[in-house]
């Protein structure tokens, strides 16, 4: 079922990106007065067509579902000796070459576009959020005592503060502080952070520019900082009958306060010392009606898949409070408009950064990811939710956007890069130069998505 669904979510995410792209290019080349012959969703050899319009456009379906074409009128792909005057205005060489650039861009900027009307949707509807509260580990690693202190709690933030603003960028929700703390890694400046605390009133604190430069952007970067979701209190939702945890008396309701002396803040740290004592006796000391217990219990050893392999991890049978709290804001369509815009442009600013990273060595190759991974993913947010998938789709459709304004041959950014120099130099590229470039582009092409395909199987095993 799963399978089905994730093969369903990446079909209806990767079709609906492909199509609105391929009509920016249909919708703009019409309005610049070209014939166009072809609108293909697919590539290779053609499935399935009908033809419709004055023109007689094909619409077709092509055998492979990664990708999709706009074919105009064009001299460069055959003789066009036997055509009436009319067609021959109608070709795309001769069109001049600001129509020529329109038409090109058109397709990266209806990406751009229909990113913007997700987020906007998303943003007018209002999403469920966890709220910006925050956890704070005290320590770099949880199970060393002499471990150094986290870079958030030097910092002189702590557990239960709610975040306002970072960088004098409003924060509402952990999305946004996470969004922040990873831009201000990715420039290396510092990170100034306004808090509210409960019953003491406002501060504010530093995360120093050496800290968040030293960050692996390729890791959790908040994580990493010391700085987690805000979880509530460790109580007790079920134990499963029949289960370790039942079997030693826990009950629902009741406060987990220690694992062996090791306090417990909430459910994930629960989890995580619970994980690591697989069939190993454990002291949990609990509160229950006003009297705290010490409960023995043995946690059962249980295969689990990670993205490391599989391992051996610790359950005891029962569900805890995980829940954080959340927050819905929906937004007027002025206010859902802006913060869309704003979301797009950050976020295509963003992946420039991190393409150029790539390039220079300071971000792994690791992040380059393919079809598999995408479709891992649209099946991952289709199950948590209508807005979850929307999200995705609106992520890659400006991801798409960026890739294809790259000024790589055979993409849209390699034909605009020929278009600027013919407006700045009043000559066009000349043909030999333009052969050479596109096999270039075209073995570009192929390594990057061959080095996608390996690290989407590398994951995979």
């Amino acid at each position: 079922m799963n399978f089905l669904q994730t093969a369903l979510a990446f079909a209806v995410c990767l079709g609906s990106l492909i199509i609105f792209h391929e009509l920016g290019h249909y919708l703009v080349a019409r309005w610049c007065g070209v014939k166009v012959l072809r609108f293909s969703v697919g590539m290779g050899k053609v499935v399935w067509s009908r033809r419709f319009g004055r023109d007689q456009t094909e619409w077709a379906v092509s055998a492979l579902p990664l990708g999709g074409y706009v074919k105009m009128l064009d001299a460069r792909e055959g003789d066009l000796g036997d055509l009436p005057d009319e067609d021959l205005k109608r070709e795309f060489t001769r069109q001049n070459v600001w129509k020529r650039i329109a038409i090109v861009a058109a397709g990266p900027l209806a990406n751009f576009l229909l990113a913007i009307l997700l987020y906007a949707g998303l943003y007018l509807h209002g999403v469920e959020e966890p709220t910006s509260k925050i956890s704070v580990r005290a320590k770099e690693a949880a199970t060393a005592s002499n471990a150094a202190p986290s870079a958030a709690w030097s910092a002189g933030l702590r557990s239960g503060d709610v975040v306002t603003a970072v960088n004098e960028q409003p924060v509402a929700v952990w999305s946004e502080l996470r969004w922040n703390l990873m831009q201000a890694a990715i420039d290396k400046t510092e990170a100034r952070i306004a808090v509210e605390r409960a019953g003491q009133g406002r501060f504010s604190f530093v995360l120093p520019a050496a800290v968040l430069a030293a960050q692996d952007l390729d890791s959790d970067v908040p994580g990493k900082l010391g700085l987690g979701v805000a979880r509530p209190a460790p109580v007790v939702v079920e134990a499963i009958a029949g289960g370790p945890a039942a079997r030693a008396g826990l009950q629902k309701g009741d406060l987990l306060l220690s694992v062996d002396g090791v306090p417990v803040a909430d459910g994930i740290a629960f989890i995580e010392i619970i994980g690591k004592a697989a069939g190993k006796t454990v002291q949990v000391a609990v509160r229950r009606a006003g009297q705290q217990l010490v409960l023995a219990m043995v946690p059962q050893p249980e295969q689990e898949k990670t993205g490391k392999g599989t391992v051996t991890v610790g359950k005891i049978g029962a569900y805890i409070a995980l829940q954080p709290d959340m927050i819905t804001v929906p937004s007027s369509p002025v206010v859902a408009v802006g913060k869309a815009v704003a979301r797009v442009w950050d976020t295509s600013v963003m992946s420039v950064k991190m393409i150029g990273k790539m390039i220079t060595g300071e971000v792994s190759l690791k992040n380059v990811t393919g079809p598999i991974t995408i479709a891992d993913y649209a099946g991952q947010t289709a199950r948590m939710g209508a807005a979850s998938y929307l999200s995705f789709i609106a992520f890659i459709s400006i991801s798409l956007g960026v890739m294809n304004l790259l000024p790589i041959p055979v993409l849209d950014g390699g034909h605009l890069l020929y278009y600027s120099l013919e407006v700045l130099t009043g000559r066009s590229v000349p043909e030999r130069f333009g052969e050479i470039a596109q096999r270039l582009g075209i073995g570009l092409l192929l390594t990057l998505m061959l080095l996608a395909v390996f690290n989407d199987v590398a994951r995979l095993l």
